[in-house]
C-alpha cells in the first residue's frame, strides 16, 4: 500500500502560482511513476502531468505546458506541482496517485493509488 497526502491549494488570483506537493508513505516512493490529475466541477477527472521514477522523464497535458512543472524528490518521498500563470480554467480537485508501472500514462486506470485531493481555485 502507497499513502498518498495532497497540500497546498487554495485561493489564488489569475496570473498567480500554487505549488502542491503530495507526500507518500508506505512502499518504496522511488518504484512508482508519479502523476497529476485534476477534477474541475460537473467535469471528468483528467490528466494533468506525470513523472519517472527517476525523474528523467516528464510528460504533460497540453493547457498546462509552459505553466506547471512537475518534480520530485525521492529522498523526501514528495512530488510536487509548481504552478504559474494560472487561469480560471485550471480550477479543479488535484490529485496526485502513484503508478508501479515503468511507463508514463495518462490513464487513470494505470494509477494503483491516490490521495484525496486538494482544492485549487483561480479567481479571475
Amino acid at each position: 500500500q502507497v499513502q498518498l497526502v495532497e497540500s497546498g491549494g487554495g485561493l489564488v488570483q489569475v496570473g498567480g502560482s500554487l505549488r502542491l506537493s503530495c507526500a507518500a508513505s508506505g512502499r518504496t516512493f522511488s518504484n512508482y511513476v508519479m502523476g497529476w490529475f485534476r477534477q474541475a466541477p460537473g467535469k471528468e477527472r483528467e490528466f494533468v502531468t506525470a513523472i519517472s521514477r527517476r525523474a528523467g522523464s516528464t510528460y504533460y497535458t497540453d493547457s498546462v505546458k509552459g505553466r506547471f512543472t512537475i518534480s520530485r524528490d525521492n529522498a523526501k518521498n514528495t512530488v510536487y506541482l509548481q504552478m504559474n500563470s494560472l487561469k480560471p480554467e485550471d480550477t479543479a480537485v488535484y490529485y496526485c496517485a502513484a503508478d508501479s508501472s515503468p511507463l508514463l500514462s495518462k490513464v487513470e486506470y494505470s494509477y494503483d493509488y491516490w490521495g484525496q485531493g486538494t482544492q485549487v481555485t483561480v479567481s479571475s
